[in-house]
């Protein structure tokens, strides 16, 4: 088909009644992949419709393009005509002859602030694992849970002469040989207690065992909620494809028991989430975005209803999303946050900050540059994300590709000097003066460089160069913040990742039914990406947190991702039980 027909006289409306149509005629699969393509449509109309929209943004919509490192867009030779080869660039030689020195070469650190490089091994000493990085293979260690079994020798025991020359006794080394193999089982499995019963013939009394202790408590035990959570609101299963899971292995799981199972217990975690956010709003970094969060009450005939019944506040709005916030605490944790719903990243950000002490200086917020992501009533020192105006430059370097790599080989310089940085555990004072040592003059000669192309005429003020031109000079003291204010990042990927998460949940589960389904779920997925980001064992810190709700809710903040161990081993010294959860008679 060499032209494809207009799409411009088909509305929503008409696609979601011809979905409607359609769906009771095509098994499920057919009518998910018609479903899918006909959203694929809609966005591609709606970017396309865009102002600046470039070929390239296109082709990344439909998985055209799969990195954006330098080395992967530019290639490893540089381009014959480099802007650097006439002398008028950033990195071109200055009067001293001396050009500004890339990260990692040797020469850009003080000595007291990176750390000596340990020396090399002796080739002697050296593993193979050490010679051969990338191996791929993980050690026992790395099975927290695996069970260990001890298998002792056939014939052999420590002290008993050497078989093979006689004259020595053996002795039990340290390390054992490891054989480590990896068993199947369900997500989920059953455990029934099958108690014996007794029955007087004359009288008609029946006497029933005793069940064991841990067979008391709710149908779901607190690490199967646990399971469940972490399957929905981590990995990104839906109910229904666990339901077919376990219906597959003899252990039938329905949907909606899942849903109420893990609805039923959130009320057990809300005082641990709002620990984490009294913790997140004291940050001195703060960092949010927003991505689609579709909820069902606010879409269609639903919404239509509570609009029609006025109980739908500000009806002129129509978007509903997901905000993702990470707080780095001055102790060196961090607290991930998602809500969904019908505000932005920027509102939500302002009934964070509601909870912030008000002798506190005002925090960095890092964010990228829409209107709607800063708190309004709020003050913020607002920082913004290099890799998106970055990202601008890559979408035109097919139009322009001269000055676009140009640009790009300048600022992975910079983003070097922060790898570096990170390499070396730099404090923030040493970020900044390694910063300013070696970025500032980079940053400043990149501004001087971009400001000349305008002002000589070399690039169109409304060409794709020109008005990513225009977004960074716009922005360009919160592009360049971490040049003046110690902690300040650079880019606002440690939150891109953190959306990452809704994301999966959004692709797999497709959306959520109602405000509170959405609530239960930000609740889950804030605590569980937390507990990850903090490096804990999410299934163990919210099993731990569901089997002790009583104490959780009497001191949250003993119960946070980086200091429950403790408490966990000071109600074991003590003798304390767990505290079930009791269900309610409701």
């Amino acid at each position: 088909m060499d032209t494809l027909p207009p799409t411009g006289g088909i509305d929503i409306a008409s696609l979601e009644r011809l979905l409607a149509r359609i769906k009771p005629l095509l098994d499920a699969a057919d009518y998910a992949l018609i479903e899918r393509l006909v959203a694929s449509l809609l966005a591609l109309t709606r970017l396309v419709r865009e102002r600046g929209t470039t070929i390239a943004r296109l082709r990344r919509l439909v998985g055209m393009s799969s990195s954006e490192k330098t080395a992967d867009v530019l290639g490893s030779q540089p381009a014959p005509d480099d802007p650097r080869r006439d002398g008028t660039g950033p990195g071109a030689p200055d009067s001293s002859g001396d050009t500004p020195r890339e990260a990692g070469t040797g020469d850009e650190e003080d000595p007291e602030q990176a750390p000596a490089k340990p020396e090399r091994k002796p080739e002697t000493e050296r593993s193979a694992a050490e010679e051969r990085k990338g191996h791929g293979r993980l050690p026992v260690s790395a099975y927290a849970h695996a069970c260990h079994t001890p298998v002792p020798h056939e014939t052999l025991r420590p002290g008993d002469p050497c078989p093979a020359c006689g004259r020595g006794r053996l002795y039990e080394l340290a390390d054992p040989a490891h054989f480590l193999r990896i068993l199947g089982q369900p997500p989920l499995s059953a455990s029934c207690w099958c108690c014996q019963r007794l029955r007087c013939c004359p009288c008609g009394a029946v006497f029933t065992a005793q069940a064991p202790a841990e067979a008391q408590g709710d149908k779901f035990s607190d690490s199967a909620v646990a399971m469940l959570a972490l399957l929905r609101y981590r990995a990104g299963m839906p109910h229904h494809r666990l339901e077919q899971i376990q219906k597959n292995l003899d252990t039938p799981l329905p949907a909606s028991t899942q849903s109420d199972a893990v609805i039923e217990r959130a009320c057990d975690l809300q005082p641990v989430l709002d620990e984490l956010k009294r913790l997140a709003a004291q940050a001195s970094l703060l960092h949010g975005d927003d991505t689609r969060g579709p909820i069902l009450e606010f879409k269609g005939k639903r919404r239509a209803a509570l609009v029609e019944k006025g109980e739908l506040p500000t009806p002129e709005r129509t978007g509903v999303f997901t905000t993702g916030s990470v707080a780095l605490l001055d102790d060196g944790h961090k607290v991930a946050l998602f809500e969904t719903g019908r505000q932005h990243a920027g509102e939500n950000m302002a009934d964070l900050l509601d909870l912030r002490s008000k002798d506190l200086p005002p925090p960095v917020l890092m964010s990228d540059a829409l209107s709607s992501n800063p708190p309004k009533g709020h003050a913020v020192i607002e920082c913004n994300c290099l890799a998106h105006a970055r990202r601008r430059l890559v979408d035109e370097l097919g139009n322009h590709p001269q000055e676009c790599r140009y640009l790009l080989e300048q600022l992975e310089l910079v983003f070097k000097v922060d790898a570096l940085c990170r390499k070396h555990r730099l404090s923030d004072e040493q970020r900044l003066r390694l910063h300013q040592r070696q970025s500032a003059p980079i940053m400043n000669q990149i501004e001087a460089w971009m400001r000349a192309q305008f002002e000589q005429k070399q690039i169109e003020p409304n060409s794709g160069l020109g008005k990513a031109f225009d977004y960074m000079l716009d922005r360009w003291l919160k592009f360049t913040l971490f040049l003046r204010v110690p902690g300040a990042p650079l880019t606002n990927n440690v939150c891109e990742r953190a959306l990452k998460a809704a994301i999966r949940h959004r692709n797999n589960s497709l959306f959520y039914r109602t405000q509170r389904g959405a609530d239960v779920g930000d609740m889950y997925m804030s605590i569980l990406y937390t507990a990850e980001l903090n490096g804990e064992n999410v299934f163990a810190y919210l099993t731990a947190l569901l089997r002790h709700a009583g104490a959780v809710a009497e001191r949250p903040a003993d119960w946070l991702p980086w200091n429950y161990r403790a408490a966990l081993a000071g109600r074991t010294a003590r003798g304390d039980p767990a505290q079930p959860h009791v269900q309610s008679a409701a």
